[in-house]
């Protein structure tokens, strides 16, 4: 190295120069390439784009070019980067599906909302659009900055005059180095009446600016769910928006299936991929329920079909679609443009201002320019008007003059004209010297001088100015406004399983063999006392109906076992079926240990401190413990009650403190006594005896009572009473109780008791799946120790298996005892008499 280079070394530390050249190259990417100008809203690459279309005069009226030719002409000229780079900023210009308002009109392959690549530049065209042309009006009238191009051989301009609110309308995406732009599109409409009550009120808050702009309007529609977001980037110019796809579900009354469409997907999801998306959940097993899924989209629109199993509710399918898949996508708002050349995060308010300053001064310098032409030209027409006042003497002149300089400064001389009016009076026709021209010059003058001072009043005055800049809005909205394409809703917060589910009330049936199925109440027809019901569900030879209780959709079941086990589930996570249908394993549902089965059901809204669950055992142990107890579910359940050897858990009921406890057994026996005998114990507790059976007795029912309510009793033959519970004399638990139903053969063992008034009804299942629903009011009370009536007419080899209680609705009307599909029976049994021993008791 020689000694004058090892002069020019200067030392330097490399972290300083790293940051400093870091620093050059992040600016340059930022302010060149990434982030879009508050003004125009375009990036460079964009906007040098339309402006080499406009130099090949692609306008709206003419043909389409090659888009290789546009890309040339853009790269030699004004953007020397990768043709690639170019042509996919292009191809995404005229994109209806990624931009809100398409700059380009492009003619061939542009690619689509499933992925696919443009076609190659060589083979698509394109021209500007109408709006492209509303963002180039009044360009060349020095309305903006020119600045050299990258070889100094042409000026381009540093702006665009953008009549058309871009920024807003067509929103922006762009990633720099340490920032990022993601500006979502608006609709034209609303940002109109935006930008015009900003202009009419200076001082508007941006809670008032929400009035008229709702929020993001987004190429592909979708639906936003929340507003708070909304408000959010609105005030601060970031927030997160959540957006859904708009899907409906389509019933179909031959196949009872229902489909769900989908015709709308959040903005920049791919449509192919959200396929493929779901296509993976339903091979993986994480989504159940689809049995088909169809692209059927065509040149009308969106269309994906998803066929949904018969037996799953597709409401839940489009609920798991929501939080699994891209049809529920965040779109992160980050407001950030150039402003006045520097990277900037701003608000609606902001933004909408910046685009009016802009326009401000676009009038200005437009208004300035026309005024300097038009006195220009004023100035021509004077001098015109001079020499057709003088022609004769002009004429002489000319003639007389050796030359154009001679004759030029004579006539400047001697009428005291500028050399610029000189030159106009020479270059003028023979044919202006006639007396119509003449006449042209004059009203010519007279609108020149009607134009100047209508400037000049543009210039001086700034209410004139904002006007002018409303009109441009207000046709700019009747020339392009469209409807809004983005649904806006409340927020629904973050999905549940059960947000798209309907609070209904349901009857829920389980089979001896364990499967389950859920139904609407209203499905089982109330008929007359002694009627031969329907069928509530098929079950096969060996399998009958052992359960069967109410409950509300977004209520919980607490499964108890036999085994003292307690599950949980929602009930709308059991799935609908048809009255007649089968069901689904209960094992598919919760996580039973082989050889449970379930022994009682607690429907429970809230896990609260002011209620207990009691539970009673077949042997007649009972057990208490507050509710709260089992407020956190687990998949593999808990212990609720430790079970003696040979014993098994029959039921448990839900009270609050303060009930009486009615224990029943099979042989017609009823022990009442207040639960405060009953001590609250943990969970894993053996319980006391509640009951002292008899040798062969067992416990069939538990009973939680209001002192002002009736028993009633039904029995395996059908045969029922009900009984008020006064008749039960209140004794201390442990006691053998009193007859509560003669066991007699016609009646048969008792089945369940339940507790009962005239605003309920109870429905009868059968071991071979008949049910019948029984209004309680129609059946008197009568005393204890009585055989009671016929319920249910029980064919030979059936028996009832299990009762439940609805609450009967206002709507519903008496149906008469023959109603049609229904065969009354054929001799219902009337009361029966009271025993001789009706008064006696078995008391402890």
């Amino acid at each position: 190295m020689s000694e004058e280079q090892r002069d020019n070394i200067v030392p330097t530390l490399i972290e300083d120069e790293m940051k400093s050249s870091y620093l050059d190259f992040a600016m340059s990417v930022n302010l060149s390439r990434a982030i879009p100008d508050v003004r125009d809203g375009f990036k460079p690459s964009q906007r040098r784009i339309l402006v080499a279309m406009r130099d090949l005069n692609l306008t709206p009226g003419r043909p389409t070019r090659k888009c290789a030719k546009i890309v040339g002409q853009t790269i030699g000229d004004y953007h020397p980067h990768g043709d690639l780079a170019v042509y996919d900023t292009l191809a995404r210009m005229a994109q209806d599906f990624s931009m809100r308002y398409p700059m380009v009109f492009g003619q061939g392959n542009f690619g689509s909302i499933d992925g696919d690549p443009p076609g190659a530049m060589r083979y698509t065209e394109a021209r500007m659009s109408r709006l492209a042309i509303e963002m180039m009006e009044d360009i060349d009238k020095q309305t903006v900055d020119f600045m050299p191009n990258y070889d100094e051989s042409r000026d381009e301009p540093t702006v665009l005059p953008g009549k058309f609110p871009n920024l807003l309308c067509n929103g922006s995406l762009g990633i720099g180095v340490g920032m990022a732009s993601n500006m979502p599109s608006h609709n034209l409409g609303e940002v109109v009446d935006g930008i015009v009550a900003v202009i009419d009120n200076p001082e508007i808050t941006i809670n008032e600016i929400s009035q008229y702009i709702q929020g993001p309007d987004f190429a592909t529609g979708a639906i936003i769910h929340g507003r708070h977001a909304i408000r959010e980037y609105f005030n601060t110019g970031r927030g997160k928006i959540k957006v859904r796809a708009l899907a409906v579900i389509e019933d179909h009354e031959k196949s009872d299936k229902e489909t769900i469409v989908i015709t709308e997907i959040p903005y920049q999801v791919n449509k192919s991929r959200l396929i493929e998306k779901i296509a993976d959940l339903v091979r993986d097993k994480r989504i159940q329920g689809i049995t088909d899924i169809r692209d059927e989209s065509d040149r009308t629109g969106m269309r994906i079909a998803i066929d949904v199993r018969r037996d799953i509710p597709g409401h839940i399918v489009l609920n798991q679609l929501y939080k699994m898949t891209p049809m529920e996508s965040t779109f992160g708002v980050i407001m950030l443009a150039l402003e006045d050349g520097r990277p900037k995060v701003l608000n609606i308010k902001e933004c909408i201002q910046n685009f009016i300053n802009h326009r401000h001064e676009v009038v200005v310098r437009r208004t300035q320019f026309d005024l300097e032409k038009a006195e220009q030209r004023a100035h021509i027409v004077v001098g015109l008007r001079v020499a057709l006042d003088h022609v004769d003497r002009v004429i002489d002149i000319l003639r007389g003059s050796a030359t154009g300089d001679e004759a030029m400064g004579i006539l400047i001389g001697e009428f005291d004209l500028s050399q610029a009016q000189v030159e106009a009076i020479l270059d003028m026709r023979l044919q202006r010297l006639t007396g119509m021209e003449r006449g042209k010059l004059e009203d010519e003058y007279n609108q020149l001088v009607a134009r100047i001072t209508d400037f000049q009043d543009i210039l001086s005055n700034q209410d004139r100015r904002m006007l002018i800049i409303k009109e441009e809005m207000i046709d700019l909205k009747d020339r392009f406004g469209d409807d809004r394409r983005t649904e806006i809703t409340d927020a629904t917060g973050d999905l549940s399983m059960e947000d798209l589910i309907a609070d209904e009330e349901m009857v829920i049936t389980i089979s001896h063999s364990g499967y389950i199925k859920r139904l609407h109440a209203d499905t089982y027809r109330k008929q007359g006392r002694g009627g031969k019901g329907v069928t509530g569900m098929t079950t096969k030879e060996e399998d009958f109906v052992e359960h069967l209780f109410t409950a509300s959709t977004h209520t919980y079941i607490l499964f108890f076992t036999d085994r003292g086990k307690c599950y949980w589930l929602k009930v709308w996570e059991i799935p609908e079926a048809r009255r007649t249908a089968r069901g689904k394993a209960i094992i598919n549902l919760i996580q039973v240990d082989g050889g449970e089965k379930i022994a009682a059901f607690l429907p429970i809204k809230t896990f609260d401190d002011e209620h207990y669950v009691i539970m009673a055992t077949r042997k007649g142990h009972v057990k208490k413990t507050v509710l709260s107890a089992y407020g956190n579910p687990r998949s593999n359940g808990i212990v609720a009650l430790h079970i003696r050897e040979g014993d098994v858990l029959v039921n448990a009921r839900l009270t609050d403190g303060d009930n009486d406890i009615v224990i029943a057994s099979k042989n017609g026996q009823a022990c009442r006594f207040h639960e405060r005998d009953v001590r609250d114990t943990g969970r894993g507790t053996q319980g006391v005896r509640g009951i002292n059976l008899a040798d062969e007795d067992q416990v069939v029912s538990m009973v939680a009572v209001r002192r002002d309510s009736s028993l009633m009793s039904i029995t395996e033959n059908g045969y029922g009473k009900r009984t008020n519970i006064e008749n039960y004399r209140l004794t201390r638990r442990a006691g053998k109780g009193v007859i509560n139903i003669k066991t007699s053969r016609r009646n048969g063992s008792v089945v369940t008791v339940r507790e009962v008034d005239d605003d309920v009804e109870v429905i009868i299942i059968t071991m071979k799946g008949v049910v019948i629903r029984l209004p309680v009011r129609d059946l008197r009370a009568i005393g204890r120790n009585t055989q009671g009536v016929r319920l249910i007419n029980v064919a030979e080899g059936d028996k009832v298996v299990d009762v439940s209680t609805v609450a009967v609705s206002d709507e519903e009307e008496e149906t008469a005892q023959g109603e049609e599909g229904v065969t009354p029976s054929n001799g219902a049994a009337q009361e029966e008499t009271p025993a001789s021993s009706s008064d006696s008791e078995s008391d402890a």
